[in-house]
Order: structure tokens, then sequence, then C-alpha cells
């Protein structure tokens, strides 16, 4: 089985992002990431506890947000942790559809002032933004509401912190700051076969510990194993695509590429649309239906489940 070449998760896949970050025998680890992508802000997290990942709209006709991490903290503000592993269209637009729901849960019926907890959304992105692709040394944001004149923060309780992983590019030997040694770890940790003596601090040696295989029972590195599946399938479609539009654009000139490249994106659009309805059939269908309704494998409904 594959799973059993590498000696550390991969946490770009959902098991292992879960299992390392999601979990309530791992909660330091995460308020640990958190408080370190918050520096700045004016309080720490002591303490997080976690909510139900499912969030529902308050009319029938809502749709449905499943977030893979949603906990709060001791002063009850709210934490979404997002893991966004292919590039989608209109993501930013998600992740501010996806702080409508913390914000609308916080009403309150009768005589309410409207104040509201803080809400935080972070999304940990295996892709580039387009507008900023150009821009090498840029991977951090951490964005809120602003005065467009004086660029002063204008409302501080609704923040989007976006990490794009493809752009940082440091090796270990240049890492200065905990929040670089905890961006070389995410993505790099499935690449290691030891750990690194460098990373002295407490909370990476409980990360690492947690995050080997080998301490996984094996149904658990069978779920793994899953999980690792389905995220380098999605990979390879995504680069095949790509390698094709790429020897189109060759073979058969500049313009016709591109419009074949934009077919192919269409393709790659079709085939995450089919992955987001056959999410929202699991509950209610079994895999078969679903394989049938969306054109997916039944092995690809069935690691959906994990």
């Amino acid at each position: 089985m594959t799973y059993l070449t590498d000696k550390y998760l991969n946490p770009f896949t959902d098991f292992g992002f879960k299992k390392l970050f999601g979990s309530e025998a791992n909660k330091t680890i995460l308020i640990d990431f958190l408080n370190t992508l918050l520096e700045g802000e004016e309080s720490t997290i002591v303490d997080l506890t976690f909510i139900s990942n499912e969030q529902l709209g308050k009319q029938m006709v809502d749709r449905r947000a499943v977030f893979d991490i949603y906990c709060e903290n001791e002063k009850g503000e709210k934490f979404i942790v997002e893991l966004q592993k292919s590039k989608q269209n209109f993501f930013k637009d998600r992740s501010v559809f996806y702080s409508s729901f913390p914000i609308q849960e916080q009403g309150q019926k009768g005589n309410w002032n409207f104040e509201l907890k803080a809400i935080y959304t972070i999304a940990i992105l295996d892709f580039v933004f387009d507008e900023d692709k150009e821009d090498k040394e840029k991977y951090f944001y951490k964005v809120k509401l602003s005065d467009v004149d004086t660029n002063k923060v204008f409302y501080d309780k609704l923040t989007f912190i976006y990490l794009e992983m493809p752009k940082f590019t440091k090796p270990l030997a240049e890492l200065n700051t905990h929040f670089e040694r905890w961006m070389y770890v995410f993505k790099n940790l499935d690449s290691l076969q030891a750990y690194p003596e460098s990373l002295t601090n407490g909370i990476f040696k409980s990360f690492f510990a947690e995050a080997e295989l080998a301490q996984l029972p094996l149904d658990k590195q069978r779920e793994y194993e899953n999980s690792l599946k389905y995220y380098r399938d999605l990979n390879n479609v995504i680069d095949t695509a790509f390698d094709d539009g790429k020897e189109l654009g060759k073979a058969e000139g500049i313009e016709q590429g591109k419009a074949e490249g934009m077919e192919l994106g269409k393709v790659e659009g079709e085939y995450k649309k089919s992955l987001e309805i056959a999410k929202n059939l699991l509950d209610i269908l079994d895999n078969d239906i679903i394989a049938l309704k969306t054109g997916l494998g039944v092995d690809i409904i069935q690691s959906l489940r994990k």
C-alpha cells in the first residue's frame, strides 16, 4: 500500500488535516497554529471548543455550508478553518459567504443591541490567486474591512486570513520565525523522513509525533490511503488538464490552445461541481445512486464519506 512509503501524513488530505488540527486530542496544536496566524491581534487564544462543522441557513432555501474545522474560543469568538486543495472560482466570495453563518447565529430574539463577537476565517490554499500570482513574495494575507482613503481598519471583528502555500519556498536552514516554521512543516511534512532537529519548539515535537503514519491503527491507515488517493487523483486531473492545454496550444496555435484550455477548464469545473453535488447527497442516498446521478465512480463517492 502506498502510504507505507511515507513517514508522515500529508496535511493537505482531508484525513491528515482533520487528524492533526481537528481533533480534541490535538487541540493544543490548533491553538498554537492559530495564535501564530493571529499575531498582532489584541488577544491570545487560551482554549477552543469544537462546534459542528455543518451550518444551515435560516430558511430552507439557504445553501448548506460545511466547514473543515469550526471552533470557538473562551471569549465566544468564532474560527472557521478551511483547507482548499484546488483552485476554485469565486473562492473569496465563498469565504465571505461562510463567514455569514457565524454572524447570523449570533442574532438574538427580543431586545438585542447587535453587538457581535469577532469572526476569523482562515483558508489554507494549495493554489495561488490569479490576480496575485506575479507577486512571488506575498503568501500571507490578513484582510479586514478598511477605509479606502485612509487604509485604517473600519471594522475589526471580521478577519480573513489566506495562506498561499505554493509560494512559500524557504528551506529549513533559512527559517527565522515561528510562523515560517509552521509554513514549512505544513508544506513539507509528507516529504520528510525524519524530525528536523532545528525545530526544537515543543509544539512541533507533538505535531510530528501525531503525524507519524506508523502510530495509526491499520484501519486508520486505510482511511488515510483513501484520502491520499483522492487528493492525488484531484491533482492529477488538474495537472493533466493543464498539460493537455499546453500541448494543444503548441500543436494547433496559441489561439486554439486558449480555446481548448478553456474547455478543459470547464471539464475540471464540472468535475468539482459533481463532487459538491455528491457531498450534499451523502446523507440521503446510497453510493450507487449518487454515482449514477453525478457520473462519478463509486470509489470516489466512498472516499467522500471518510
